[in-house]
């Protein structure tokens, strides 16, 4: 990253040189992933985990996996900054709540759609519900048919219908 600059010699020292008051030297393990010109970025990391415990995360991982770390590290304490108590956690929960709610949201929208297409699915002459073998019979005539007409409604149609919308 900014190593090829530092290597040509007095270049500005890197953002947790800078903080920590030392000397940054050529093989400096922050060098490479806080840039002086970022100083925030590794004073909240250095105020939450400490540049000891930093620097020994980095030390144990292979470099290719240092640039991830720096990033949740850096995350993490942007969080805890924010929200000392819950940290990303209370942002993940948070989210996690939103999701929820409009999770509910949509379930609804979509039960009001199917609601609002079989009324008018219904308001359609000549369907199911319309049909005079559904109506109840009256009191004076003696029912050849049962209460409940079981007689298969046609699904291709009524579906045909549905989503045509």
């Amino acid at each position: 990253m900014k190593e090829s600059s530092r290597k040509q010699g007095a270049a500005s020292p890197c953002a947790a040189c800078k903080l920590l008051r030392r000397r940054c030297a050529q093989d400096c393990v922050f060098a490479p992933y806080f840039p002086a010109d970022e100083p925030q970025k590794f004073a909240s990391v250095h105020k939450v985990f400490g540049a000891s415990n930093v620097n020994k995360m980095l030390q144990d991982l292979p470099e290719y996996q240092r640039g991830d770390a720096v990033s949740s590290m850096v995350y993490e304490a942007n969080a805890r900054v924010r929200d000392p108590v819950y940290g990303c956690v209370g942002a993940i929960s948070s989210l996690q709540q939103q999701i929820d709610t409009l999770q509910a949201q949509l379930a609804q929208a979509q039960a009001e759609v199917v609601h609002m297409r079989m009324r008018q699915y219904s308001s359609i002459p000549g369907t199911a519900t319309n049909s005079p073998e559904n109506a109840l019979p009256s009191s004076s005539h003696t029912p050849t048919k049962s209460l409940f007409n079981m007689d298969m409604v046609d699904h291709t149609n009524m579906e045909e219908s549905l989503w045509s919308c």
